[in-house]
């Protein structure tokens, strides 16, 4: 079929969107327009606007935007095609003529769908029959209450070969086995799929039946049992209860996606419409892609046992190609032995919500997986965890979420075998703001041990240098880093009167900004100086560069200045060892070895500043 810009455009006039969107929002007049509380944020304050002369929705606090189709997509969660068709169904238009197969096709699906309606209203009459009472006995064990059964639609199948073939003898044999409601066997007569089963409809988005689950009610194998795949179910891209819980989520502001029907039920009771369920299957693509539709961070909250945990990281690795900014994964374990029902059942609703709050991002649950994937005591087990972590950033299709992971991966990697650093017990100044005013700390005096490890071993001008940088790029981090940095003014030479220089600056004028600190330090005579360390290609680090995020660069010069700090006393420690080693002194060579490795521990996060901004630069680079 061909839908026109013509057509939709009449399906669109025709459509009255106040009425549309007011069967789901509740909606007042407000002069020619309507006005409500945004169903796809939470607010309390109404800013969400319907204007039925010009066809379109706004909403002020969070820019969404549409129109009728667009509501049905984004609110109901439908396909396009799907929106469309129910749409003009009730504007009373017909749509473009079909060809001949696509016609066929959407007649035999026609009947399929009323076979699986009947199928499932059969069911829905067993369930309250004589037969039903073990199934009845059932869903009160379970908590199930007779008006949630009702809701989900839920049903018996009985435990016999040939009556819902015999119920359902008009709609003939052939389009009940295309349905999946009989197994039809070569040489036999067909019969009935489920039997002796709790019945479940499984519906499509626009909340028509399309297949069913069935629970077996005693002992047997298995215990869920599900429609074949058919024209109208494909269960790697079905979502149970997807179209109940799509206005739901976007109420919820959430989607939790959970392993089962009766966990998804369950949810529902309590009072949580967002749930869905995948069909006994790991989450799949097309699944994924449904549910971030629906929200941009999906809580996975599956069993805490060794299946739960396996399903959730087959999620996590399956996702990891599809990642984009702002689109990822969180995770809710639930406690080992316990399921939705259970947890809800014996510590209430509130139990289940204070779960969700506080989710695992998507990294987190990778790096723990693989932290306890195999020993990590030597090095090439080592190795092979950064091998694994490296491969999974590199499955992320999207450069910047990929080199993102890879920066966090190499950063925790580097955090969790760094040896552990030494407490450099350096004393408190009594700096800081007073009466709205910064007051730096008083002059630390030349005993201070960092100052005597400068004068010792003096400050690496690499470092140093970009560090000044920084710092004439944001001026208002001298203050913050002064305790620090106070020490080194000892370091002498250009570079440390350069710092006192900003210093003095800051405290005549701490409001100042970087444009107004050079001018300042121009005057002095720093001009030079000052373009030299500014220069584009002069250092290799974030927080120098002219364009870039401020808590990334606040971040990077924390981390530079504090290995700035670090290194003189390291490295006056470290010489003062070795001469203690040459002198045999007992101890001397562990002190020796542990300041060597404390020393490559700090040149190892140098390191990492410097990769982690090549690789952004790089990625700048290809990507323009």
């Amino acid at each position: 079929m061909t839908l026109t810009p013509a057509f939709l455009d009449e399906l669109r006039a025709r459509t009255v969107l106040s009425t549309l969107i007011g069967k789901s929002v509740k909606l007042t007049k407000a002069g020619r327009e309507y006005k409500g509380c945004c169903p796809f944020h939470q607010e309390n304050t109404p800013s969400f606007y319907v204007n039925d002369d010009k066809a379109f929705y706004h909403c002020f606090g969070c820019s969404t935007h549409g129109d009728a189709i667009r509501w049905m997509t984004d609110q109901r969660g439908l396909p396009f095609i799907d929106a469309v068709k129910e749409l003009a169904q009730a504007a009373g238009m017909e749509l473009p003529e079909l060809d001949r197969q696509s016609a066929a096709k959407a007649e035999r699906a026609k009947g399929l769908h009323e076979a699986m309606q009947a199928a499932a209203d059969w069911f829905e009459s067993q369930l309250g029959g004589i037969e039903g009472s073990e199934a009845r006995a059932l869903l009160e064990r379970r908590g199930i209450r007779p008006e949630t059964a009702k809701a989900f639609g839920m049903g018996y199948a009985p435990d016999a070969r040939g009556k819902l073939r015999a119920a359902l003898k008009e709609f003939g044999d052939a389009m009940l086995v295309e349905a999946g409601l009989l197994i039809q066997v070569d040489g036999k007569e067909p019969y009935d799929r489920f039997r002796g089963r709790l019945m479940i409809p499984i519906r499509d988005p626009r909340g028509r039946v399309i297949a069913f689950g069935g629970r077996v009610i005693g002992a047997g194998e298995p215990k869920y049992l599900n429609s074949p795949d058919t024209p109208l179910f494909d269960k790697g891209r079905t979502l149970y209860n997807l179209d109940r819980a799509a206005p739901a989520s976007r109420k919820a502001d959430r989607v939790i996606v959970v392993e089962g029907y009766m966990d998804v039920i369950a949810l529902a009771q309590a009072g949580f419409g967002e749930a869905v369920a995948p069909l006994g299957t790991a989450l799949t693509e097309a699944q994924l892609e449904r549910l971030w539709r629906l929200s941009d961070v999906p809580i996975l909250c599956f069993d805490g046992d060794n299946a739960g945990q396996k399903a959730a990281i087959r999620a996590a690795h399956r996702a990891l190609p599809m990642l984009a900014p702002g689109r990822s994964l969180a995770f809710v374990t639930l406690p080992p032995g316990q399921d939705p029902d259970d947890l809800i059942r014996a510590s209430g609703a509130a139990a289940m919500e204070k779960l969700l709050g506080p989710t695992q991002p998507l990294v987190d649950r990778l790096w723990a997986d693989e932290l306890a994937a195999q020993p990590l005591t030597t090095p090439e087990e080592r190795a092979g965890l950064k091998a694994r972590l490296a491969d999974h950033a590199a499955a992320i299709a999207d450069t910047n979420v990929g080199h993102e992971y890879r920066a966090e991966f190499r950063r925790r990697f580097d955090t969790h075998f760094a040896p552990a650093p030494r407490v450099w017990n350096a004393p408190r100044s009594s700096g800081g703001m007073k009466n709205g005013k910064w007051r730096p700390a008083p002059p630390t005096g030349g005993d201070h041990p960092m100052a005597q490890a400068i004068r010792a071993t003096g400050i690496d001008p690499a470092l140093a240098k970009p560090v000044l940088a920084g710092l004439i790029r944001q001026p208002s981090e001298i203050a913050r880093h002064f305790d620090v940095l106070g020490a080194l003014t000892f370091a002498g030479g250009p570079l440390g009167a350069l710092f006192a220089a900003m210093v003095d600056a800051m405290v005549a004028q701490p409001t100042l900004d970087s444009a107004a600190l050079r001018t300042i330090l121009a005057s002095s005579g720093f001009d030079p100086i000052v373009r030299d360390l500014l220069r584009a290609d002069a250092t290799p680090y974030s927080f120098t560069r002219k364009e870039i995020d401020s808590d990334r660069a606040r971040a990077d010069l924390d981390e530079a200045i504090a290995i700035l700090a670090a290194r003189p006393e390291v490295d006056s420690a470290l010489r003062e060892a070795t001469l203690a080693a040459m002198r045999f002194e007992e101890g001397a060579w562990e002190r020796q070895a542990a300041l060597v490795i404390e020393r490559q521990a700090l040149e190892a996060r140098l390191a990492n500043l410097c990769q982690a901004n090549e690789d952004e630069r790089t990625t700048g680079l290809e990507d323009s």
